[in-house]
């Protein structure tokens, strides 16, 4: 596959990209006209840039509306107030089988340009396959959720995979108390990647391998979230979106949240999102290299400014490339790809803008609505 006359995110330097099977083969800055390929396409100096990693989603959680609808000090008051409060909407959602939900969490992330996603929970038994699910690694909800969590963290047998685990998510002490319980009960010195962080300082945040941001889930349950300006300097930095029971399905909307803080620079913000997650889940992705995983997202170009790329939406996506496939295309590139077999994707619209999609997600969306006739779809 070619990919010709792009200009790469935050920078704007020209490149183009040969994909050879799942990785990408070569980058140059002038076309690849001598090429000869089964898929040649010319962009006309759309915006590229690596397919985002969403380090922490709860995949089968997908359906929910965001629940809550006060501040929080921590998140078990937030899940004692969910389950006493919100359980018709909770158990409307439940009613949906797992694995449609799981399947629907999939799609909310393509849709977005998210070509890996780090799932939290149960290993799901069938991924869509259209983008990385990835399950190597333990999850353990958190230290107060998990009455047997000191025996999951200890078992020897897994000592060398790493932990990730909800800690910190909330402003008061005990919240703080939670992070040095973990770190304490860690007694055989397992690699652990907290997830929100909230309450963590510096002290702290050099005891792990790595830090999930999810700035919008915090914002929402705790009205403040992690000092990411401070523990950036002790710890490796990773984005995550939680699930839409405490934010919107899009990134880019958290995304926006996140840049809002100035709490990072735009660059920084983008390696929590490629660079980082890749390194600290030996992905093999992350960046626009020969050899590295061809997950790459091609969008419409608003701009070469930073703002044009903190400013798409799922509508501006005209393609998603995972391990070297095609999983979405826009409309405007159908012409160009007539060589490929269109039966194995399914047409759908974000905002009166047609993609095609792999896969049939209008029928995952009826077989849901099946289950959960108020199921709200962000595409028709």
């Amino acid at each position: 596959m070619i990919l010709n006359n792009l200009r790469m995110a935050l920078t704007g330097d020209p490149v183009n990209i040969r994909v050879t099977n799942e990785r990408i083969a070569e980058v140059l800055p002038s076309r690849f006209d001598s090429w000869p390929d089964k898929i040649n396409l010319d962009f006309d100096g759309a915006m590229v840039f690596p397919g985002l990693v969403n380090s922490h989603d709860h995949l089968d959680f997908n359906l929910f509306q965001p629940l809550g609808d006060r501040v929080y000090s921590n998140y078990t008051e937030w899940g004692r107030y969910l389950h006493t409060n919100y359980k018709e909407d909770i158990n409307k959602v439940l009613q949906v089988p797992t694995a449609l939900r799981e399947q629907w969490g999939v799609y909310k992330n393509l849709l977005s340009g998210v070509t890996t996603v780090i799932n939290h929970g149960k290993k799901i038994k069938k991924a869509a396959g259209h983008i990385t699910v990835y399950e190597n690694c333990q999850c353990i909800h958190s230290v107060r959720f998990e009455k047997k969590w000191w025996l999951a963290l200890n078992n020897p047998l897994k000592k060398n995979m790493a932990v990730a685990i909800h800690t910190g998510e909330g402003t008061d002490m005990s919240s703080k108390q939670e992070i040095d319980t973990l770190l304490q009960g860690n007694l055989l010195k397992r690699p652990l990647v907290a997830i929100h962080g909230v309450a963590m300082n510096k002290e702290q945040a050099g005891s792990f391998r790595a830090l999930v941001w999810c700035p919008e889930s915090n914002d929402f349950l705790l009205n403040a979230t992690a000092p990411i300006n401070c523990l950036k300097k002790h710890v490796p930095i990773l984005f995550g979106t939680d699930s839409t029971l405490t934010g919107n399905w899009n990134i880019w909307e958290h995304i926006r949240r996140a840049r809002e803080t100035q709490y990072m620079t735009d660059k920084e913000l983008l390696n929590t999102l490629t660079i980082n997650p890749a390194k600290t889940w030996q992905l093999g992705c992350g960046e626009i290299a020969p050899y590295k995983s061809a997950d790459l997202v091609v969008a419409n170009n608003k701009g070469n400014n930073h703002d044009a790329f903190f400013s798409l939406n799922p509508e501006d996506i005209l393609m998603v490339i995972s391990k070297g496939a095609i999983s979405l295309f826009d409309e405007e590139l159908h012409d160009q790809l007539k060589k490929i077999d269109t039966d194995n994707y399914s047409k759908i619209y974000i905002k009166g803008r047609c993609k095609y999609i792999a896969g049939d997600l209008p029928l995952l969306m009826q077989k849901i609505k099946q289950y959960y006739p108020e199921a709200d779809f962000p595409v028709i």
